[in-house]
């Protein structure tokens, strides 16, 4: 039996907490996790096969050679001023579209959620990565990106 993405991701985060158990950190094994699933994504590919398209009248038309990328930033740290505005400025600076974010302060700690949709995006994934990591130190905050297929998987575990 074909497994999907998002089974295959399970399966592979499973098997590396069953052998490391709690011994690496969740940033550690989901960069892991990642790096698995990416080598073996075009394999995924070939087995997940579209749907047909209905033709339906009124229906929407979708432009196949399209498709979403969609992330999640992670942002945690203690609160000061610039922290959304300059995620959100490199976002827009990247072409990135921000589709929904949720952010708060207790107590002085900030955090916040974005999902990203970055199929029109200008840099690479990687780039961003590194940038928000630059960022982070100097604003004094930990960001982290994340495909949200692999997210969600990692947060079935």
């Amino acid at each position: 039996m074909a497994l999907n993405s998002e089974e295959a991701i399970y399966k592979i985060t499973r098997a590396v907490y069953d052998r490391v158990g709690d011994k690496l950190e969740r940033p550690l094994v989901e960069a892991l996790v990642t790096d698995i699933f990416t080598a073996l994504k075009p394999a995924f590919d070939i087995a997940e096969k579209p749907l047909p398209k209905l033709d339906l009248p009124n229906q929407k038309q979708v432009n196949p050679a399209i498709t979403t990328q969609r992330y999640i930033i992670s942002v945690f740290g203690l609160d000061q001023p610039g922290i959304v505005g300059t995620v959100a400025t490199l976002l827009g600076d990247s072409n990135c579209s921000i589709i929904d974010m949720n952010q708060t302060v207790v107590q002085g700690k900030f955090a916040m959620i974005m999902i990203v949709d970055a199929t029109r995006s200008t840099q690479d994934m990687g780039y961003l990565r590194e940038t928000f990591r630059t960022i982070g130190e100097r604003l004094g905050v930990r960001i982290y990106i994340q495909r949200e297929d692999i997210f969600q998987a990692m947060h079935r575990v």
